[in-house]
């Protein structure tokens, strides 16, 4: 089993991210993933807008990848998350980048853009280890 099978075995438990919000892993590496999501009509608001909950879902489960798989067990402490532009295309991809890994505390800067290439968010998460 590959690592991005075993990636996707383990988080599908995520029933919030993985069934409601439909978001799938599409690579994981050290420290890394890269996940995506289509956009559908659940995931707009009233004006037909993008929510911004269901960007900041995707951004937060990009970062439980990211800081859990093969590593310790880590929770967020604090994120923020900034809306740069409105998605253009029907799917969202959302990419991590670890900017430090510390003995107890970690952090992350999460990218959001659709399929065309059009940056729509970018989040920061501080991960604590618990183990």
């Amino acid at each position: 089993m590959t690592d991005l099978e075993k990636a996707r075995e383990f988080f599908k438990n995520d029933l919030y991210a993985t069934e409601l919000s439909g978001i799938q892993i599409e690579e994981t590496g050290e420290h890394y993933a890269k996940c995506s999501m289509e956009i559908t009509r659940k995931h707009q608001n009233a004006y037909g807008g993008l929510m911004g909950g269901a960007i900041f879902t995707l951004a937060d489960f990009t970062f439980a990848v990211s800081s859990n798989f093969n590593q310790p067990k880590t929770v967020s402490v604090t994120s923020q998350i900034n809306f740069t532009g409105t998605a253009k295309g029907k799917k969202l991809i959302s990419e991590s980048q670890l900017i430090k890994d510390g003995r107890t505390n970690c952090f992350y800067q999460i990218s959001i853009t659709d399929e065309l290439g059009t940056k729509v968010a970018f989040a920061t998460f501080n991960g604590m280890k618990l183990s």
